[in-house]
């Protein structure tokens, strides 16, 4: 052996068991950035190719002008340093196990004179060691996964994305995970080798790195079973265990908490609703002035999937308050029943609305809301002497340019309604939806029917459908690799706690506890590390969380307004819950099925 660093391959070969989940952590975080910045490069590409269209000229501060390419780089570098973080945390785990199972291997090495700098290089080189497999394969598995995004979205979505490229390299994206993943290994490695280096020579020999103080005060068991007890005892005796095994579940709910707001980002960049109309057919005057017998005219046409219209007019007298005879001028909108119900469909309506109070002939109205606006679901307004009560809120002003009132009230009521309470028949504007396959010529015959009073609009090629599906497609693509990550986080780490005390419990069964007691404290013990990860993780997420939704959201959407995530937090919990229950089936098995004597001799 000419050094003690030819050591290293023959130590992966011997513990390649032990350093599978190790590769794989590496594996996922270099996948992960690889695939985020390999689609960034791409989304910015196609943003490239969409200005080109637009200025001959285009120069790179143009591109960096663009909102959807500082959009996509922003993303792209939290999301690196959120993968970044998550990747030290989980590595440095297993790392730290790792070491403490060799306690001898180090013992002999500093008897027979390795100093404290070659246990430190040692250790470090040997995390690098898993960089020759890890990084390729994780590269590879970045690209292999966004050539099939960009599948999906050119034959799945199509539209924008028909000349997406399907075998495009990104060389931004191979960079940035082989970035990461060299410096996740050289992060998550230094804490364990300096730990393994401030061992003694005899300490180390004894087999015992972790050398745990005796408690200063009795285990206490008057809450807890002593199994239970210890169990909890053992997850927070060892600090800097747990406060990395805290911290790989925290991130693991930070990540999720944080592919949320994107989703909720695309929902405002790019809002669908199941009413937008393909074609628009509005009064010149914005008056009441197209004949409503046109709206079934154009029905009759082929290509036309549906039509709807609206009537409106604007500063009509209202009173509020009928007994203070409060008085104010409110704007009011006709909806077709098909504009109602989508008003539902789309879930723009506030907690409590009824939209089904408000179709028919009724004297129930929807009103547009924001939150500087006093207006309650149940008031009253009185309009020409009739009472008219509120049904239900809209989240937002969809007229106004902000989506705020602006102190403006601004009432939708249904088409029979309307026609009760100004006796207007006639549209102020048509939409139509259209079939796939219309063609250009049915459009045309459907403008040629119109008179010079009616503006007509084709906006067809508005549509971002593509765009949206695209977007959702990989932010679910990405959440559903991180939920997998903390999958196999959570339960190699649990794993390799049992084993790392595998004598203590060999110890315990020797003196009497039996095979249901020894689960029982594996499972107390990977609880409480589930319970102070998930407290972290839900605290920190939260407020990371908050802060996403106002730089990428309320900061343009001065509407948008945060609210707990309830729903998906108490999924991830229940997530964590199961994942945890998995975890402690396979070593408390193991721990039962084995005899004493193998496991106080396990190493």
């Amino acid at each position: 052996m000419k050094s003690y660093l030819s050591l290293i391959p023959l130590s992966a070969k011997v513990r390649k068991r032990q350093n599978r989940m190790t590769l794989l952590c590496i594996i996922f975080a270099v996948f992960l950035v690889t695939s985020i910045f390999s689609m960034a490069d791409i989304g910015v590409q196609i943003e490239r190719t969409r200005l080109l269209e637009k200025h001959e000229n285009l120069t790179y501060q143009d591109m960096l002008s663009s909102t959807m390419a500082q959009t996509l780089f922003l993303t792209a570098m939290v999301l690196f340093i959120l993968v970044l973080i998550a990747g030290v945390l989980m590595i440095s785990s297993t790392i730290n196990t790792n070491v403490v199972q060799r306690t001898k291997f180090f013992g002999m090495m500093r008897c027979i004179g390795m100093s404290k700098e070659q246990i430190i290089r040692f250790v470090r080189l040997e995390a690098l060691n898993w960089c020759k497999t890890a990084i390729p394969l994780g590269v590879i598995l970045g690209i292999v996964f966004t050539w099939g995004l960009c599948a999906a979205l050119r034959f799945l979505v199509g539209e924008e994305f028909s000349g997406i490229p399907l075998f495009g390299i990104s060389i931004i994206g191979i960079i940035s995970g082989v970035v990461v993943g060299i410096t996740t290994v050289l992060l998550a490695a230094s804490s364990p080798a300096k730990r393994a280096a401030k061992v003694s020579p005899v300490t180390a020999v004894t087999g015992n790195l972790e050398n745990p103080q005796k408690p200063h005060h009795t285990i206490n068991t008057h809450i807890f079973k002593i199994e239970t007890a210890l169990g909890i005892h053992h997850a927070i005796s060892a600090k800097k265990n747990l406060m990395l095994m805290t911290g790989s579940f925290a991130l693991s709910i930070i990540l999720f908490l944080s592919f949320l707001v994107l989703i909720d980002f695309v929902n405002y960049l790019m809002p669908q609703s199941s009413s937008t109309a393909d074609i628009s057919i509005s009064s010149s005057d914005n008056s009441n002035s197209i004949d409503n017998e046109l709206l079934d005219t154009i029905n009759s046409m082929p290509g036309i999937k549906r039509i709807f219209g609206r009537r409106s007019i604007l500063d009509v007298p209202a009173t509020m308050d009928k007994n203070k005879g409060t008085s104010c001028m409110i704007d009011m909108i006709s909806y077709d029943e098909f504009e109602l119900k989508c008003l539902s469909k789309d879930e723009i309506l506030k907690k409590g609305s009824d939209i089904s109070k408000v179709s028919g002939n009724s004297s129930y109205i929807i009103a547009t809301w924001d939150k500087d606006s006093t207006l309650k679901i149940g008031d009253r307004i009185w309009i020409k002497n009739e009472e008219l009560e509120i049904a239900g809120l809209l989240k937002y002003d969809p007229f106004s340019n902000d989506g705020l009132t602006n102190g403006k009230i601004t009432l939708i009521t249904s088409g029979e309604t309307f026609i009760r309470l100004t006796g207007i028949t006639d549209y102020s504007l048509l939409m139509a939806q259209t079939a796939d396959d219309i063609t250009d010529e049915e459009i045309t015959a459907i403008s040629s029917i119109l008179d010079k009073n009616c503006i007509f609009q084709d906006k067809r090629d508005e549509r971002t459908t593509g765009t949206y599906t695209a977007f959702v497609l990989c932010v679910y693509g990405f959440l559903a690799v991180v939920t997998l990550v903390a999958a196999l986080n959570i339960i190699n780490n649990i794993s390799m706690s049992v084993y790392a005390r595998i004598k203590q419990y060999g110890a315990m069964r020797a003196v009497g506890m039996d095979g249901h007691q020894i689960t029982k404290m594996i499972v107390a013990e990977a609880f409480t590390y589930a319970a102070t990860g998930c407290t972290v993780g839900c605290t920190i997420g939260l407020l990371i969380s908050k802060w996403l939704y106002h730089i990428l959201i309320a900061s343009h959407f001065s509407y948008a307004v945060w609210n707990v995530p309830a729903v998906p937090l108490l999924g991830i919990l229940l997530f964590v819950l199961a994942t945890i229950i998995v975890a402690v089936y396979a070593p408390s098995k193991r721990m039962r099925s084995m005899e004493i004597t193998e496991i106080i001799n396990e190493l």
